[in-house]
């Protein structure tokens, strides 16, 4: 029962997800989100603008409708009203008629209660209620009372209407109707929106096939680049991000993608040299302790000179080991940024003195010359701890590099009223210009020949940058090939109530 457990606990873990990767959601792809945006934006385009060009052209069509109607109606109001109280009894139907067909008008004469007056003639038994005006004339007189006026032009079903009160002889009370129909328009309207529809459903097919070919142009280089971004985490840096020319914004892409991979496979190269180049630092010091402890046991046990000569060797082999395990962990701190700064006003005139001063067993021992030029009571705020780390290296770094006569040159001057600079040379054989800006890289001892420093572990420079990093201080190298380097910082100086 118990094995069944831990077999159950153990397929449970490798289920989990390792790492800090987040899970895999399922997305819709872009190339699906183009095709559909670009084909439901062109159906939304087309049917906004049918259905205004619609609206559009019915609101037109009804101004000009009642426009029209307002204009004819006057005119035949005119004209009924100014002809000859005679032909009222005569040809009054045809001259009615004669009307309707030159203004493209129905034209009649009604009485209070919607009945036709004239023309008479078109009124016959079979169309009884055809010409049945009374909801027409209820609607003329409630316009008429609304608007107080004896003339109105108003909307009615699908016509338009301009209705007025005439009498006749001076007694008889009538009513003239003057009607536009709208059929026609309404007609030509249900048309076009057959039309718009069947426009919208080929629109729809054609948009279909644009945006996918369009789609499918626009996602290309992105699935190039996915393809070679897999290629790149798997390790292959000769992956070339340029592809065709797809548009500024992919070219600069692909630019900072190569620039990427340019840095990540500088970065695994440096990498794996710093392991070979640490390992070799660790094995030296190893088998140097372990071949002198074999000499003590051998060879020296009982001469206590041979054997006190022999011990400081491993004495100093395990110091120097120390020292390059708490580089490597100093670095390792100052990278994940969880070493904190502790600030404080530091005198750094003493402070420099009191750095140098770890040095004189170089002088004692191995005829070094430390050539100095420090101003008094130089202040700043700095981690006390750091700085003296970084100064040391700094120096340190100088006595790895100087010339055959074994000088190093340190100086520490203020420079105006709110700075001075702390700076180190050495007359070694200089830094190439294209190698100045990489000098400070963890790396950058792994480009040239390993060399077992007389100080130091070959981090230091890293290390240093790190500090005045964290510090915001401003610091740099120069350097002439041939002549040695200068290496400096930029230190705020405090003054006053800050000291």
């Amino acid at each position: 029962m118990k094995e069944k457990k831990t077999l159950r606990f153990r397929r449970e873990q490798r289920k989990k997800p390792r790492g800090n990767y987040r899970k895999k959601q399922s997305a819709t792809s872009i190339y699906f989100l183009i095709w559909a945006i670009f084909t439901a934006l062109s159906v939304v385009i087309l049917l906004a603008f049918g259905f205004t060009q619609y609206i559009l052209m019915i609101r037109t069509y009804k101004e000009e409708t009642s426009r029209e109607v307002s204009e004819k109606g006057q005119t035949i109001r005119q004209a009924v009203l100014e002809m000859p109280g005679d032909h009222i009894s005569g040809n009054f139907s045809g001259y009615l008629r004669f009307l309707s067909t030159t203004y493209d008008v129905s034209v009649f004469v009604l009485n209070k209660n919607g009945e036709v007056l004239f023309p008479y003639e078109d009124v016959a038994p079979d169309v009884d209620g055809y010409l049945d005006f009374s909801e027409d004339m209820e609607k003329m007189l409630a316009e008429m009372e609304k608007n107080n006026s004896s003339v109105v032009v108003y909307e009615s079903g699908n016509s338009y209407i301009h209705g007025s009160k005439i009498s006749f002889r001076g007694t008889a009370e009538a009513y003239l109707y003057v009607g536009k129909s709208m059929e026609l328009m309404m007609a030509a309207a249900s048309k076009m929106a057959v039309r718009m529809a069947l426009i919208a459903v080929f629109v729809l097919i054609l948009s279909f096939a644009v945006s996918s070919a369009v789609s499918g142009w626009l996602t290309k280089p992105i699935a190039e680049m996915t393809e070679k971004a897999k290629l790149l985490a798997q390790g292959d840096f000769n992956v070339d991000f340029h592809g065709v020319d797809y548009g500024q914004e992919m070219v600069e892409l692909a630019e900072k993608l190569n620039f990427a991979r340019d840095e990540l496979s500088k970065t695994d190269r440096m990498q794996k040299e710093l392991i070979a180049n640490v390992s070799h630092d660790f094995k030296t010091p190893l088998t140097m302790i372990k071949a002198y402890a074999a000499m003590i046991m051998e060879i020296s046990g009982d001469i206590p000179e041979k054997r006190n000569k022999h011990a400081q060797v491993i004495v100093d082999e395990a110091d120097r080991l120390t020292s390059l395990v708490g580089d490597v962990l100093d670095l390792s701190k100052l990278s994940s940024g969880l070493d904190s700064l502790k600030l404080q006003t530091l005198d750094m005139s003493a402070y420099t003195e009191e750095v140098l001063e770890r040095f004189d067993y170089l002088k004692e021992t191995g005829g070094y010359r430390f050539v100095t030029d420090i101003d008094e009571e130089l202040y700043t705020q700095a981690d006390e701890l750091k700085i003296g780390q970084a100064l040391y290296n700094l120096i340190g770094n100088a006595v790895n590099y100087t010339g055959e006569d074994k000088t190093v040159f340190v100086r520490l001057k203020k420079t105006n009223e709110t700075s001075f600079c702390f700076s180190v040379t050495d007359t070694g054989a200089g830094i190439k210009n294209e190698e100045l800006d990489t000098v400070w890289e963890r790396y950058y001892r792994s480009s040239e020949a390993h060399k077992r420093p007389v100080k130091g572990t070959g981090l230091g420079l890293s290390i240093v940058k790190g500090v005045l990093n964290r510090h915001g201080f401003q610091f740099g190298v120069e350097s002439e090939v041939g002549k040695g380097s200068t290496f400096y910082v930029v230190f705020p100086l405090v003054v006053g109530e800050e000291r």
